[in-house]
């Protein structure tokens, strides 16, 4: 028997299958083990490997189906004897009963004479069975000893190291169990290449997260690394159910996923698990499964048909092999296997050969006495089974351990002698048996004896196949005919098999089908043929199949009259009549696909030819189509009875008064009238002169046999009218009518009126509704909110039958709106539009404080204070009245209001008296007024003048040139008094300073000071003959000028003495101080050594030996300081005392340059509101002014623009840019040796409309200039 190999595949997972558990019975003295081999070892068919004294061992785990005994085997001297076992084939399919039926007893040993027969092997199975088994017997000690594991269906072993048998007893810790699992998985069976699917689910409700689930194969076989196309696992969650499930999808199962499967499932401290078993069925193919070898067996052994081919085995006998193979299954000794193993080979071995209980099954080992092992005769034995030739020659070859044993061969159990047909050979330790000439007699079961041991063989001799020279051909005939079929073979006397249909054809005495055989020709003989012969007939021989297909018809029908359509009115009498050839043919009638039978009011006729049906008095249920089915024909005669009866509508069975039906607008409405008529009349809607469709979306109507309906999904009140119903059929036509009223809400009111508004209150008054609602108005609902809300408040909760009302406590000053319900019996109506806001306001105190403020020949000023309580209203303005003292004339004097506390009276009579009232006014109206006590005298009084000049014009007033000067001088005097101002004595010029003179003050402007504006500016004040002066002395200041001469008095170590002489022009403003920078010539570079310093000489100290300095001075005043310095014109050279080296004279290099951009500037796009930089580079000598102009335009204190410049680099930062920043900007350099400029081009993308630039107060020259180039880039684009 070919044994596997040892290969990693990832399917290759072992199978198991696991007996039922024995209720409180004994531990069972025997397990039978029954091991699939793989399908990939029986294809290989590779030779056993064997060893001295041990049995060839699997490299690789096989599936293992475990099959418990029922009763125990008798002892033998106390002990249990193991059996002896064979090599045998045993089909996947057998069932679970018989397995356990056949292993439930023990049988005894076989005699003596029996054991050569009892171990002779059987043919080897040919590559389509790999999945045939194994069995397995292991055989316990006599011992009491439990196995606590025995038909645990969770118990799989893997392959990893095993334990010792002292280790098996420790405890094994389980996990606490909760219910978790709401629905568990089931045991199932699949097919090979099916499809299987278990579920689990596991409800969320109490769980916060998802519970975590683990799919196990036996016991630690976790199936999440072994996902693939053949293992899916899917997680869902119903959120509306609160359950997740879990699947686990098998696909295309394989033998070796059969199995004990495990669910677990885990949440924090909660667990759950669940076991189920899997089952794979080997799928059924049909003649592919048949045993080869296992048909080609001698119907019996050593008698005289020995060799024969038992075709009958072959086709009709399969499952008597297959329970006869069952006893020759192969039995390995587990106990053999483990005495010889290793410790760590035990759960390995355990795995292999499907053991449960390792552990008991260890401590029985561990209790067992060794044995010696015995040696065995042959060091190679037989193959299991041969094949020749017929003709041919084969050598039967064995090895022995031991040459001097004596050996015998036997065949058929009948030992064989030397003859020149069978020939013995020696090779050594080989021994060989040649048969020459091999023929039929030739194939048989050989075996070999030397000494006590025995090995057997088969031996197969292939024939030639019978061939199919001449094929059957098809037939086509008619009843009552002969049939004859005719095939040809390859050889006479061949046997072959007619079969039809795929099912062997009878051809006993009894049969109507006869066989005859001419030499190499076979016929098939049908005398009397019947529609039942149609079929295909097939012939099959060893060597091929023919097939043909054979059509038996019936005799052509002949209609001469055939059924006729029929319309009947109800209660008429139906007849109807067909006449058909061959005249004795019966048949039956059938209504709608119903046989029909007779009865007392239908009778069936038949008389030769002629067939008739006839129903004395006709019903609606006698209506449909009628059909008469000659027996024995395909064909049929069809007629149609249409039964009619007149249409009606029957209004009365409703009880409607006066047929009218009222409902509440916006229900739903189905009116179901009942009606009668056949065929089924058709009804027809009508409102008006409008047709109601059945296809209507909210009115619509329906027709159905016994009544039609109208429905109105939601009721309007356009739905009140007569609806009229007609209803026509072929037997006549049937009108009926109905009123339909429809009540309804009211319509909502006009929205409200508000005349009057108080503090707290208003007046409201409405008009009633337009439509009623088909009931009369009961009253109304009055709401009201405050207009920023949309929280409406009820007013009333009685209702309120007028159609006026007055709401109370509301907050002055906040707008309010209000709304009117109208409710009828039918309920209350939609929200009237709401009234135009109102605010409840109340008016001001009266002002305060009310003063005269001045009096002229013709006018009066009055003052006053704003009102203490102003209200919710606020204050609009002050209306200012007068009147004639001992009149009550009040005058307006101001037409609009005023907003000021102070107003002027004019036009007034000199020398009258008047009285004054002042009036505030708001929204609500005017206050109570607030009345002079005394009345006022309309006559001037002459103040003398008087100046008050402020605090910080009394000393000298100084400011920078450039800068504004606006001094306001306030003075006093009536009437109004005549200014005049002088500079130094002199007048001053308009053009040079504004000065704007009013009642009572004098501003002098000066829109850019300049220093010829500093001096005494004298003013003047005159009312009549009084006069009052005042001097202002101004002071404009300017950066004074550099030093007037610089030089250097002494050099000695690192010193150097300065003198400078103080700058001619000071700047309107004293020196405050000096600046002092030196610079090495070589670099003239200028450091500042002291600021501030107020002397005009100066020490410079700390100068570096070997170099040679310039210095310049800064002058320095209150504005800064000067703009440009006196620079020495020799340098100091600081030498090292002691040391004088005449220094050689050369010419320095001319470093200097014009002006170069290294680097120019790029076109950019900038966004609008972000900060863009320009950047460009440039090289000049000496260092060049940089200048930046944006189109030719040079940008000059621009705080939207940052220019930077640092070793040659030139950035100009664009601050939020906006469009009308975008244009050509150019960067040029200047030096005394010449000049250059880069231009680039600038974008600013995300721009602004024309309103939105208005906003931001642009220039409307740079919108129009923005606008235009804005225009002209989208025609580019």
């Amino acid at each position: 028997m070919p044994e596997p190999t040892k290969k990693d595949e990832p399917n290759g997972q072992p199978e198991e299958s696991v007996a039922p558990e024995s209720s409180g019975a004994p531990p069972p003295p025997e397990i039978s083990l029954e091991v699939s081999p793989p399908p990939e070892a029986v294809a290989e068919g590779k030779e056993p490997v064997e060893t001295d004294g041990k049995k060839p061992e699997s490299t690789e785990p096989v599936p293992v189906q475990a099959v418990v005994a029922q009763e125990p085997c008798p002892a033998v001297n106390g002990s249990i004897q193991p059996q002896p076992g064979g090599v045998g084939v045993k089909e996947q399919a057998e069932s679970a009963n018989s397995t356990l039926k056949e292993e439930g007893t023990c049988s005894p040993p076989p005699p003596d004479d029996a054991k050569p027969a009892a171990t002779t092997p059987s043919p080897t199975p040919q590559p389509e069975d790999a999945s045939s088994t194994k069995k397995l017997s292991v055989e316990l000690p006599n011992d009491s000893v439990p196995v606590p594991a025995m038909g645990r269906k969770d118990s799989v072993w893997s392959l990893g190291e095993g334990q010792a048998p002292d280790e098996l007893d420790k405890p094994v810790d389980n996990p606490p169990l909760s219910t978790l699992l709401i629905e568990r998985p089931l045991s199932g069976a699949v097919t090979v290449g099916g499809d299987i699917t278990f579920v689990a689910k596991v409800e969320a409700k109490d769980l916060l997260r998802k519970p975590t689930i683990k799919w196990f194969k036996g016991k630690w076989m976790d199936l999440a690394s072994k996902t693939g196309k053949h293992l899916q696992l899917k997680e869902t969650f119903d959120r509306l159910t609160k359950v997740h499930t879990f699947e686990m999808h098998i696909i295309k199962a394989k033998d070796n996923y059969a199995g004990n499967y495990r669910c677990e499932v885990n949440y924090k401290d909660k667990f759950d698990s669940c076991s189920f078993d899997l089952e794979v069925k080997e799928a059924e193919t049909g003649s592919q499964n048949i045993d080869i070898r296992s048909a080609f067996k001698r119907s019996s052994e050593g008698q005289e048909d020995a060799g024969e081919l038992d075709f009958s085995g072959l086709l009709k006998h399969r499952n008597q092999r297959e329970h006869k193979q069952q006893d020759d299954t192969p039995e390995v000794d587990v106990w053999e296997i483990l005495k010889n193993a290793r410790p760590d080979q035990y759960e390995k071995i355990a795995f292999m050969y499907g053991i449960t209980d390792l552990r008991g099954l260890l401590k029985r080992l561990k209790k067992m006495p060794k044995e010696e092992k015995k040696l065995e005769a042959f060091a190679k034995k037989l193959d299991p089974a041969y094949q020749v030739d017929k003709g041919g020659k084969i050598r039967l070859v064995v090895d022995l351990a031991d040459p001097t044993v004596e050996l015998k061969w036997y065949k058929n159990g009948q030992e064989i002698r030397p003859s020149p047909k069978y020939i013995f050979e020696h090779k050594g330790t080989q021994r060989i048996m040649v048969i020459n000439n091999c023929s039929a007699n030739d194939d048989a079961a050989y075996s070999v004896v030397a000494g006590d041991e025995k090995c057997s063989t088969e031996l197969f001799v292939k024939e030639l196949p019978v061939k199919i020279v001449k094929g059957i051909e098809p037939v086509k005939t008619t009843v009552n005919e002969r049939i004859e079929l005719e095939c040809e073979v390859s050889e006479e006397g061949a046997q072959v098999k007619w079969l039809k249909n795929g099912v062997e054809v009878p051809t006993g005495v009894r049969s109507r089908y006869r066989v005859k055989c001419e030499g190499t020709k076979h016929f098939l003989v049908i005398d009397d043929a019947s529609r039942d012969d149609t079929g295909t007939y097939s012939i099959m021989a060893s060597g091929g199949t023919s097939e043909a297909h054979i059509q038996v018809d019936l005799k052509p029908l002949k209609v001469y009259q055939d059924l006729q359509d029929m319309t009947v009115l109800l209660g008429q009498p139906i007849k109807l009549h067909c006449e058909i050839y061959p005249g004795n043919v019966p048949g039956r009638w059938y209504r709608n696909g119903q046989l029909i039978q007779p009865s007392d009011r239908l009778n069936i006729i038949h008389r030769n030819k002629v067939h008739r049906l006839e129903i004395a008095a006709s019903s609606l249920h006698d209506a449909g189509d009628y059909t008469f089915v000659p027996e024995g024909y395909s064909q049929s005669l069809s007629a149609k009875i249409h039964i009619i009866d007149p249409p009606r509508v029957l209004l009365d069975s409703l009880n409607f008064p006066d047929n009218t039906v009222t409902v509440v607008a916006g229900n739903k409405l189905r009116l179901e009238i009942p009606i009668s008529g056949e065929p089924a009349p058709r009804v027809v809607w009508m409102k008006g002169e409008r047709v109601i469709l059945e296809s209507g979306h909210r009115v619509h109507a329906e027709t159905y046999s016994d009544h039609t309906s109208l429905t109105i999904e939601v009721t309007e009140r356009e739905d009140t009218g007569n609806y009229k119903i007609v209803l026509q059929n072929e037997a006549g036509e049937a009108t009926a009518s109905v009123k339909i009223k429809v009540v309804d809400i009211p319509d909502p009111p006009e929205a409200p009126l508000v005349p009057v508004v108080g503090g707290d209150w208003c007046s409201m008054t409405w008009e009633p509704p337009k439509y009623d609602g088909g009931s009369p108005i009961l009253g109304y609902y009055i709401e009201r909110k405050k207009k920023q809300s949309s929280r409406w408040m009820r007013l009333n909760f009685d209702l309120i039958k007028e159609t006026t009302f007055e709401p109370k406590k509301m907050i002055e000053g906040v707008p309010y709106e209000v709304r009117i319900f109208a409710v009828n019996a039918i309920g209350v109506s939609k929200p009237s539009e709401p009234s135009k806001a109102f605010t409840p306001l109340a008016v001001t105190s009266e002002p305060t404080m009310l003063v005269v403020d001045d009096v002229t020949d013709t006018t009066v000023t009055v003052k006053w204070r704003p009102p203490e309580t102003i209200g919710a209203a606020g204050l609009d303005g002050y209306l200012v009245e007068y009147c004639v003292e001992g009149t009550n004339d009040w005058v307006i004097s101001n037409k609009e209001l005023t907003e000021k506390t102070r107003y002027t009276i004019t036009g007034l009579s000199p020398g009258c008296k008047i009285l004054v009232r002042v009036k505030a006014v708001n929204a609500a109206g005017a206050s109570a007024p607030r009345t002079l006590q005394h009345a006022i005298l309309v006559k001037e009084v002459v103040e003398p003048p008087k100046i008050r000049v402020p605090r910080h014009l009394k000393q000298t007033y100084t400011r920078k040139v450039g800068e504004t000067v606006n001094l306001v001088v306030p003075f006093m005097g009536k009437p109004r008094p005549k200014v005049t101002w002088l500079k130094d004595g002199n007048p001053i010029e308009p053009s040079q300073v504004s000065i704007r003179n009013t009642d009572c003050d004098s501003i002098i402007f000066i829109r850019k000071a300049e220093r010829s504006h500093s001096g005494k500016y004298d003013m003047t004040v005159q009312v009549e003959n009084h006069v009052d002066t005042a001097i202002l002395d101004i002071q404009i200041v300017d950066l004074p000028g550099p030093p007037q001469c610089v030089n250097i008095e002494d050099v000695w170590g690192g010193n150097v003495a300065l003198v400078w002489t103080p700058p001619k022009d000071n700047g309107n403003a004293p020196i405050t101080g000096y600046t002092i920078q030196k610079a090495d010539k070589k670099t003239m570079e200028w450091f500042t050594c002291i600021e501030h310093y107020h002397r005009n000489c100066i020490t410079i100290t700390e100068l570096v030996v070997g170099n040679e300095y310039f210095f310049r001075i800064f002058s320095e005043n209150m504005c800064g300081l000067s703009e440009t310095a006196t620079q020495t014109k020799k340098s100091a050279l600081i030498v090292k005392e002691g040391l004088q080296m005449k220094t050689q004279e050369y010419n320095d290099h001319d470093f200097k340059e014009a002006p170069k951009f290294t680097q120019p500037l790029i076109n950019t796009f900038a966004v609008a509101g972000y900060n863009t930089t320009l950047n460009c580079s440039v090289r000049a000598n000496p260092r060049p002014k940089v200048i930046w102009m944006k189109n030719k335009i040079t940008i000059i204190d621009d705080p939207r623009y940052r220019m930077f410049s640092s070793q040659g680099v030139c950035t100009l930062e664009i601050r939020k840019p906006s469009p009308y920043d975008g244009g050509m900007y150019t960067c040029k350099a200047i030096n005394e040796l010449g000049e250059a400029q880069v231009d680039c081009k600038l974008e600013v993308k995300g721009g602004f409309t024309f309103y939105e630039l208005m906003q931001r107060g642009v220039p409307l020259h740079l919108i129009d200039k923005y606008m235009t180039e804005s225009k002209v880039v989208e025609q580019e684009k």
